[in-house]
Formats: structure tokens, sequence, C-alpha cells
């Protein structure tokens, strides 16, 4: 790891400019895909990426250059490029940067499990086939496929403040997913759908519940084909995990993105319901809604010691009793609006600016095992494993649909149904959270492809929470 670090050291140091500081980020990473369908093999899918992100301070204003070149000449002209660059948009600038802190920290992180090796490639595919194979021979079971995606990256952060941060990272995607078809309806059950993914090594795989999976997946799949259809009125909801990162994410997450709330992305990502007088104030959820940004779960898909901006990051209450307390607003959002944000600046690889990003972003547990959740409900339907979302530009109203319903009556599981979705308002959906289950059915779960940004941006997001009870939500099957 790091082997590159000397070298940029001293091109680091031989770069000249006249900007009053200026900064440097490495980004290596590399990704491979593998996939069986159906019991063969498709071709797999390796990508490799390189280069440095260049950014200046001169006179207030920043400004940046990216380049694959990294060679003294190249980062050199890089360098120049965004020196010029900041020059001249120094009459149009909106903010003067000048007392704005830069980091000067030294520090290594690395993914948990990182030293230890990652099984090969024949040792993957092996096990894909595998679980492939284990799909019982029913002819309603029409496609299957499993799957492992790994991502390597390292990074490395260097200014003139004397700042080093070096982190190297492994993501891990395990998938499962069989779909039946009786001729009439089709119906797709699988591990989470593309929302299993965490930092790790071959415990990743362990963990996600892929080994010994196609008996059960297809099993599951059988019994939303001969499900009756999900009914619709009001009732209690409970949110298992894997739908209720979807829930956080979209309702949550997005609406707290500080340069949504000013105003950076209504011409392509939306706004938000959220103003910057309601923090602080602003009765977010019931008082069991903790929510927190938090880094410091190895696993969890974005934990890192340090945003790349260079920001130290450090576990955050967003929400606390229902309160709303603080954005997701890295350094240069805190800056813009006096507000304490996160260390969320955040950029999907060396040729893009880091923006505020959803990272970490976590329900604490509360009190109650799932047998509770359950048992306090008279008339309600357990959802799992998001497979659709709509929310309007807001990120206030919003219909989800899920993989997996079971109707709960009179405090007890009873029988299957299919095309299980619900709605709501976020500011009120919250306001509903009537139980939160606690560190047993707590998991976390995260997805790759959040995007965002122009031009766009795709990022690694975590998602951790325990099961939730909603009460009296608005829930319907696939005819309503």
């Amino acid at each position: 790891m790091f082997e590159i670090t000397a070298l940029l050291r001293q091109r680091f140091a031989a770069l000249r400019s006249d900007a009053e500081f200026f900064s440097l980020r490495y980004v290596q990473q590399s990704q491979q895909y593998l996939s069986v369908r159906k019991n063969i093999a498709e071709p797999p899918f390796f990508s490799r990426d390189e280069g440095v992100m260049l950014t200046v301070r001169v006179k207030g204003v920043e400004a940046y250059a990216a380049t694959a070149d990294l060679s003294q000449a190249g980062l050199q002209q890089a360098l120049a490029r965004a020196e010029t660059l900041a020059r001249q948009i120094g009459a149009l600038a909106l903010l003067n940067l000048s007392d704005q802190a830069v980091a000067s920290e030294r520090r290594d992180y690395c993914s948990p499990s990182l030293e230890q090796p990652f099984p090969s490639l024949a040792d993957c595919v092996d096990l894909l086939a595998r679980e492939s194979a284990s799909v019982p021979d029913d002819s309603r079971l029409v496609n299957w496929q499993a799957s492992l995606g790994v991502s390597n990256l390292e990074q490395i952060y260097l200014n003139t403040a004397g700042a080093e941060l070096r982190q190297a990272q492994r993501f891990v995607y395990p998938g499962f997913s069989v779909t039946a078809f009786d001729g009439q309806d089709s119906q797709t059950r699988s591990l989470g759908r593309d929302n299993f993914g965490q930092q790790g090594g071959q415990d990743v795989i362990e963990r996600c519940g892929l080994v010994n999976a196609g008996a059960k997946v297809a099993d599951q799949a059988l019994q939303l084909l001969l499900a009756p259809n999900t009914p619709s009125g009001a009732r209690d909801l409970l949110l298992m995990p894997d739908q209720m990162m979807l829930q956080i994410h979209e309702s949550i997450g997005h609406p707290l993105e500080m340069d949504r709330i000013l105003g950076d992305e209504r011409n392509y990502a939306g706004t938000s319901f959220v103003s910057a007088s309601d923090f602080g104030t602003l009765q977010y959820g019931s008082k069991l809604l903790n929510v927190t940004f938090d880094p410091t779960l190895g696993e969890e898909l974005a934990s890192y010691s340090h945003d790349d901006d260079g920001t130290p990051a450090s576990k955050q209450f967003l929400i606390r009793d229902g309160v709303l307390l603080r954005p997701l607003g890295g350094a240069l959002s805190q800056f813009r609006s006096g507000l304490d944000g996160v260390a969320n600046s955040r950029a999907c690889g060396w040729n893009r600016a880091p923006i505020d990003r959803m990272a970490n972003l976590n329900i604490e547990p509360g009190e109650q095992r799932l047998e509770q959740l359950i048992g306090g409900i008279e008339h309600g339907i357990l959802m799992s494993t998001n497979r659709s979302w709509s929310i309007d530009d807001a990120r206030n109203k919003f219909q989800f649909g899920c993989e997996w319903g079971q109707l709960i009556e009179n405090g007890e599981l009873k029988g299957v149904v299919k095309n299980p979705n619900y709605r709501g308002i976020s500011a009120r959906f919250w306001g509903n959270l009537s139980a939160v289950g606690d560190a047993s059915t707590f998991e976390v779960l995260g997805t790759p492809n959040c995007g965002k940004g122009e031009p766009n941006q795709v990022v690694r997001v975590g998602h951790a929470s325990p099961a939730c009870v909603f009460s009296q939500i608005d829930v319907f099957g696939g005819d309503a």
C-alpha cells in the first residue's frame, strides 16, 4: 500500500505556485465484477483508474484542475491551470475563503481485514457457481444470478500546510437474486437487491448471507408468486433494515445535504423541504428518532478518518430526540452557511471536486427486540428489500415499493403478500415513528451508486438501521 507516497511527496514539494495555499489529492481505484447467471459465468468486468486533483487558493478564491499525468511536468501544468482559473474568476467570486481553515494532520486509515488476502478470482467464481447451481429445478424459476463486486481504493492527500492523509479501502458487494414466473405474474426476491455493501474482505461475504442463499431466495420468490396482493389502507408498518436504508437515504439524507438547501442542486437533483433556519428547532420526527453521521463503524461503506477536503471525521448527531440539529455540510458549506456540519465533502474520483454528500447516515438502535416490535402491532404489515422508489424534487412526498411483505395481525406474523408498497410525506412520516428495534435488529448496509452533482458523481453511501415501526401508514398493493 501507498508505494507511490515518496514519489508524490517529492513531486509535490517541487511544485511552484504563487497561490497562498494548494493541495494535491491522488486517487487510484480498481474494480472487478463477477457474475454467474443461470449456471453460466458471464464475462468478468475489470477497471483501473488513477489520477490527481490539484486545488489552489488565490486571494481567497479556490479553483482546481485534474490530470492523469503524474509526471512532474504534468502536475505543474495542472497546478498552473488551476491557478490561472482562480485568477480569472476572482472578480466574480461570491466568497472570500482566505480565512477558511485547512487541514494540517498526518494520518493513515485502512479498511478492516485489508491485510488479509481476498479470495482468488477462481475461488470467487466457484462460490458463485455453487450458489447458482443450488437453485432448485422448477420451471417457474426463470432467472437467477449470483454476483460479487470488489473495489479497491487508495487515496493520498497532501497540502502546503503539511497535511498528509492516506486511506486504503476495500469495498465488497455480494448479491443474489431469483425471479419466478407463472405465465401471468413475475416476482423477484434478492439478498437486499443491490444494497448490501461493506468494507472488509472475505468476512463480508460470510456476513451477507450469500453462502447457502440459493435455495432460500428461490423459495421466497415462489412464495411471492403464490401470495395474494397486498391489501390497501392505513396500517402500522414494520420496515426491516434493508428497506429502512432506502427510507433514510431518500427522506433524511438528501434533504439534509447543505448544498441542496443552499440551492446548488436545484436544477439537477432538486431542492429540499428543509431550510437553513430549521436547524435547532424543527421537529423532524418523533422523539424516538435519533440519526447520526457516523464514520466510526469500520465495516460501513463510508467510514473514513478524513473527508476529501482533509476535514477530520467524527460521529455527530444530525437529529436527536426527533429535533433537527445539523446538516450534512462539509467545510465549504459550513463556511457559507455559518452552521456546524460534518466531514462529508466527498468526490467520486480524482477528476471531480468534492461536494456535500451523504456518507454513513444511521439510525441509532432503540430498546425493542423484533418479537416485541411485532407483538405491539395489532393490524399491520412487515416490508423488506426495496424494489422501487419515487420522491419529489424537495425530497418530501414519496412512494416506495418492496420485494417482500407479511401481514401482522394481533401481534403475530401471518401470511406473505406480494407487491407491498407504501407512501407518505417525509415531514409527517418520521413523526409516526412509534417503535425502534434494539441492537439485535441493527444491520449495516450500503449502496455503491448514489448519484448527484454536475458533472455527475456516483459515490458509496453507508446506512445502518434497526427495524422500525411507523403508525397508520398508507399501504397498497400492485393493483392500487
